[in-house]
């Protein structure tokens, strides 16, 4: 999700502007089922040891990978022992920024585009969601907006991207889950500890003068229904499988995260942007095989002169017949799972 999100959000609002510690107890969220409210276990709270890493290595160098996942459990506290240690031992970080948009525009300019700028969420020609959707759209959007959202109505002139961006994140909380970021922070204070070398791997893109974009934005059409759709579809059926994958991920369950389904890629919301004519002047139209092709180059550069580096991943990107850690171990690099150890052990027994 992070691509598309980063770029919608970018393109309206992106101008530089305590649990008890050993809780484990699961959170029962309500729900409602044909109308029979009942609760459901979802997420786990309180201290978690988090997910294993893979490591891959070549001639006794070792780059740790630590999986990323969004969302995750609202109220866990998570240990990150283990990174920490890997952290007091890396002489290179690799950080995955991805699409990293630079606005020249100083702090006054930018105040005075502020008002253009929270108006770019809104629909062209002033239309509502529902004369933008299918009115089979619109009714499951009213459901999942009761639900979720509750009765704003100035959501209602939004773009259907932006409209289904919002009730995404309103879902998520809902759920007990967060879209916020745990494994950075940790990270970053384990590099002005230790002070390794810091890699960032992004498609910088710039934009010497909004103005022009925002004006050629408001009167742009995007084609971001099935963005919409797909939001809904995902949140009135993925719901249960993201808690797993949240406890999965907090509690380092790594055989529940191969077995369960992957997380929603959102390529119908990344290509509304992506497609679109001003994404493509833009540059956004092959944007994520760009930023792979760099990833992959500077794995392969740490790997050949640290004995240790490591890297944050989102999951999606890791795994999967195209994922990263295929694509090293075609090059010849050994792949050791998170929980090797226990695999070889179920072999022997």
């Amino acid at each position: 999700m992070s691509v598309w999100r980063g770029v919608a959000l970018a393109l309206s609002l992106a101008l530089p502007l305590a649990l008890p510690a050993q809780e484990t107890r699961p959170v029962a969220v309500p729900t409602d089922v044909d109308g029979v409210r009942v609760e459901e276990t979802v997420v786990v709270v309180g201290e978690q040891p988090g997910p294993g890493m893979w490591i891959v290595r070549k001639d006794g160098h070792d780059l740790y990978l630590l999986g990323t996942l969004t969302p995750l459990p609202n109220r866990m506290q998570w240990q990150a022992r283990q990174l920490q240690s890997v952290l007091a031992q890396a002489q290179e970080v690799i950080r995955l920024r991805g699409v990293a948009l630079d606005v020249k525009v100083g702090f006054f300019r930018g105040m005075l585009l502020l008002p253009r700028l929270l108006g770019a969420r809104k629909s062209p020609d002033g239309k509502q969601l529902r004369d933008l959707v299918t009115p089979e759209s619109y009714a499951r959007w009213l459901t999942l907006k009761a639900r979720y959202i509750g009765s704003d109505s100035g959501v209602e002139r939004w773009r259907p991207l932006f409209a289904a961006q919002e009730l995404y994140t309103e879902a998520m909380k809902k759920a007990g889950l967060s879209t916020r970021d745990l494994v950075w922070p940790v990270v970053e204070t384990g590099i002005k500890a230790h002070h390794p070398v810091v890699t960032v791997v992004s498609e910088p893109i710039v934009i010497t003068d909004p103005k022009p974009l925002l004006v050629e934005w408001s009167k742009t059409t995007l084609d971001d229904l099935a963005c919409f759709n797909d939001t809904l579809a995902h949140i009135e059926t993925d719901l249960g499988a993201m808690r797993a994958r949240a406890n999965a991920w907090a509690t380092g369950d790594m055989a529940a995260l191969r077995a369960l389904p992957p997380a929603y890629r959102w390529e119908a919301c990344s290509a509304a942007i992506s497609e679109a004519g001003i994404g493509k002047r833009l540059g956004f139209g092959e944007v994520q095989s760009r930023i792979d092709a760099k990833w992959l180059a500077a794995a392969e550069t740490a790997l050949g002169r640290n004995a240790v580096s490591f890297a944050p991943v989102p999951l999606g990107r890791l795994l999967g017949a195209n994922g990263y850690l295929a694509r090293l171990q075609a090059k010849g690099y050994t792949i050791i799972a998170p929980d090797a150890d226990e695999e070889a052990n179920a072999g022997a027994n």
